[in-house]
């Protein structure tokens, strides 16, 4: 049988059947699904954890990529949803990781100049809730981003963040406190 789309001509090459190319046409359809279905709303999870909608959308977009390569070795196709949050939630840590690492060597602007940065983030920051949200440390606002925003419950944080429920309990209250004491004293 021959390659009927450029998809497949790629995925079957010679000498490789359709079978190889109905398996990429089947990770194609899935992943496209999916992302269809979903990409805001990761983009929205990015974004709180990574404080900036570019960088949000190229870590959900990377995700995207790695679960299309490896489609194949997904074993269970009803848990992709449940994957792709835990690589959005991964991916957007190492992306603040990276920050501190380059924030802790970059050279400090003078003091009576205020950055680009500052002019540019100051132009974003509308809404108090996010930027109280921004000011917590970063376990307290991946707890209460994940609890609230993602809906998961305290097990599924844990697993996530790799701490035990208890930690993920002392970390959403101690947000939610720090939260409610900046929202005050700016009402």
């Amino acid at each position: 049988m021959r390659p009927t789309s450029v998809t497949e001509t790629l995925v079957a090459g010679p000498g490789i059947g359709t079978a190889a190319a109905k398996l990429e046409m089947t990770a194609e359809e899935a992943v496209t699904g999916l992302y269809l279905g979903h990409y805001r709303s990761l983009v929205r999870l990015a974004v709180l954890l990574v404080r900036d909608e570019p960088t949000a959308e190229e870590v959900v977009q990377e995700c995207f990529i790695a679960m299309h390569d490896g489609w194949h070795r997904l074993r269970d196709e009803d848990k992709a949803l449940s994957y792709l949050k835990q690589a959005v939630v991964n991916r957007s840590k190492s992306v603040l990781r990276h920050r501190n690492v380059v924030d802790r060597n970059a050279p400090k602007p003078a003091p009576d100049m205020p950055s680009a940065e500052q002019g540019a983030i100051s132009l974003l920051e509308r809404s108090a809730v996010i930027t109280a949200l921004r000011g917590l440390p970063d376990r307290q606002r991946q707890a209460l981003v994940l609890r609230y925003y993602a809906d998961m419950s305290e097990a599924q944080i844990a697993e996530m963040m790799g701490i035990s429920k208890g930690a993920v309990k002392s970390h959403t209250a101690r947000g939610m406190s720090s939260l409610r004491a900046v929202l005050e004293q700016t009402a």
